[in-house]
């Protein structure tokens, strides 16, 4: 079966609507820009491709000096376009893998867990690559598809079978019709972004919790707070996410 787009996501994933959720993202988001970027954050122009409902890019717009968030999802950019609205914030209907802007546009863009959503992953950071000007990064969060659940319908082991196990896995367990989501290791994730020089935070996120706000995903002196400590040292493949800078 062929993978087209997933233009009605935000129909079917309430998590996108939830403002305190997104939040937390886009506070994680500021502070690796924050520690990586010569300030200050207001003279860069940033791009979130594949923003969805615009929490991400409303809170964003605090720091930045321009932020322009695209989705193929027709709901969430309407939501986006009447709910928030600022003089150095704007929202369109947009392809992530045929953007409509010039060559060399941004200094940043946003690309957080919409890999594994478009046809073609490759052609999407073709993209990327092309609007960002030299020097200019990526911010980049990806699932890895070695993950013990996964997080879009909750079902143990999904990402890992093999497609046509994983369509009848996902239709039997009563959460859609085929699984859309194209999720890739480690190594395919290094294959994706090879034309940019990757800056990894992600053994960062999980030793300084406090600083980068993820303390809610990894709790301080807690057991899971151990286990992803051992993971990124240890067996940093296995490890269920990832955030990299990529810088063009």
């Amino acid at each position: 079966m062929g993978r087209g787009y997933q233009h009605d996501f935000a129909s079917n994933s309430p998590y996108v609507f939830d403002v305190e959720g997104r939040e937390r993202k886009a506070r994680t988001m500021v502070a690796v820009l924050e520690d990586y970027l010569p300030p200050p954050l207001h003279q860069y122009k940033l791009l979130n491709v594949g923003g969805s409902t615009g929490i991400i890019d409303n809170f964003l717009a605090d720091f930045f000096g321009e932020v322009v968030g695209i989705d193929i999802d027709e709901l969430a950019i309407r939501h986006a376009q009447e709910n928030y609205k600022r003089h150095n914030l704007s929202f369109q209907l947009a392809d992530a893998m045929n953007l409509p802007f010039d060559d060399n546009s941004f200094d940043i863009i946003v690309n957080s867990h919409v890999y594994e959503h478009v046809p073609d992953a490759h052609g999407m950071f073709d993209e990327i690559h092309r609007v960002l000007r030299p020097g200019g990064v990526c911010y980049f969060s990806a699932g890895n598809r070695l993950m013990w659940n996964e997080p879009h319908y909750n079902l143990p082991l999904l990402s890992v079978l093999p497609r046509p196990l994983s369509h009848i896995y996902i239709r039997l367990a009563g959460k859609a019709k085929y699984y859309h989501e194209k999720h890739l290791t480690y190594w395919g994730l290094k294959d994706l972004v090879k034309r940019f020089t990757c800056i990894d935070y992600t053994v960062s996120l999980v030793n300084e919790p406090d600083r980068f706000h993820t303390c809610y995903m990894i709790p301080p002196g807690t057991l899971k707070a151990a286990i992803a400590g051992s993971l990124v040292k240890y067996a940093y493949w296995a490890f269920p996410g990832y955030i990299w800078l990529l810088k063009k």
